[in-house]
């Protein structure tokens, strides 16, 4: 079965011929798959907290398993209320490229909604000893990250369909998720963690307007308007590429003013990776897909996925050097945020 899960985790699919197996199930129905930027947002708040000195295992470990937690719902809550107003059918993208819950017959609506209550209901309990442990700036956290996941495709504000949808990932998986591991770990939150947040929810930001790119076409018939759908095609394309070049900016501002030390700039041996997904972004996506290709009709949105994990990887690597291996440089013009 772990074959199974692996796939699952790589492709967001299981292949036909595999038997579905309970825990396979509930993979899909959660997307797993794209688990891993949850992971990375809450390793680099862990980093940060580290290389603060006041790294503590226990709440760490429980904020983590808050955000994977809180992440899981958010899956969910998107596939349920898209159902519900319609929005997600047999012929709509989301569909097409990974089994929907409910359509694709794994589970059935309440089943669904069930899950929906009963992950949240844990992730509160996560919440409330936190609350308890650190004080009423785990709730604000909590709160604003429940506020965006929500109504990003729930009624009246529906984020998602008034071109707010991309800034709310970009600080529900930057200043919320880095932010909030950092104040659950230490207790503390220094203004400088603001800033060290901002490169990863770059990169996450450009995996949901690459999605959006994709589904732009459909989503412009359903009155979605994103902000591809906004910009429209070359221009949101064009974007995405500037946000990638914006991360290792910022990066580099930040190594430079020494909010961060310098083994970050490690991310830029993602420069070849970048360049394959500027040339992809600089082209028609392909009338049909490559062999194997496990989540079409997605195309951009898998370019942007793969640079994300290298270039968040390689800055995560550059944080856990800055801590292990430090290079004493000269002070920097805003050393006193530390």
């Amino acid at each position: 079965m772990w074959r199974n899960w692996l796939e699952v985790y790589r492709t967001c699919n299981l292949s036909a011929d595999r038997p579905m197996d309970p825990v396979s199930k509930w993979l899909l129905i959660v997307r797993c798959c794209v688990f891993p930027m949850t992971l990375i947002s809450a390793a680099i708040g862990g980093l940060l907290a580290a290389a603060a000195g006041r790294f503590e295992l226990g709440p760490f470990a429980l904020s983590t398993m808050g955000l994977l937690l809180a992440h899981a719902a958010n899956n969910m809550i998107n596939d349920y209320f898209d159902l519900e107003t319609g929005l997600d059918t047999a012929e709509y993208v989301r569909a097409q490229y990974a089994p929907h819950p409910v359509l694709s017959g794994l589970v059935t609506r309440p089943q669904l909604l069930r899950a929906i209550l009963l992950v949240n209901v844990l992730d509160a309990g996560i919440a409330l000893y936190l609350t308890a442990l650190r004080g009423w700036p785990i709730l604000a956290f909590v709160l604003a990250g429940l506020f965006i996941s929500v109504f990003y495709v729930a009624p009246p504000i529906r984020l998602k369909r008034i071109g707010l949808g991309e800034l709310g990932v970009f600080l529900v998986w930057g200043p919320l998720m880095i932010g909030g591991t950092f104040y659950a770990t230490t207790g503390t939150l220094p203004p400088w963690v603001w800033l060290a947040s901002l490169p990863y929810a770059l990169l996450v930001a450009t995996v949901l307007i690459g999605k959006h790119i994709d589904k732009l076409e459909q989503d412009r018939a359903q009155g979605i308007y994103t902000l591809p759908v906004l910009l429209g095609e070359p221009t949101a394309r064009a974007l995405n590429i500037g946000m990638m070049i914006a991360f290792y900016v910022v990066v580099l501002g930040l190594a430079l003013t020494r909010v961060l030390g310098p083994w970050v700039l490690l991310t830029l041996f993602s420069l070849p990776r970048l360049r394959e997904v500027i040339r992809t972004y600089t082209r028609p996506r392909p009338p049909a897909p490559p062999p194997n290709y496990p989540v079409w009709p997605l195309w951009y949105v898998s370019w942007a996925f793969l640079f994300n994990r290298r270039a968040g990887a390689l800055f995560l690597v550059g944080l856990l050097l800055n801590l292990v291996f430090p290079i004493p440089l000269p002070g920097g013009f805003i050393e006193g945020l530390f």
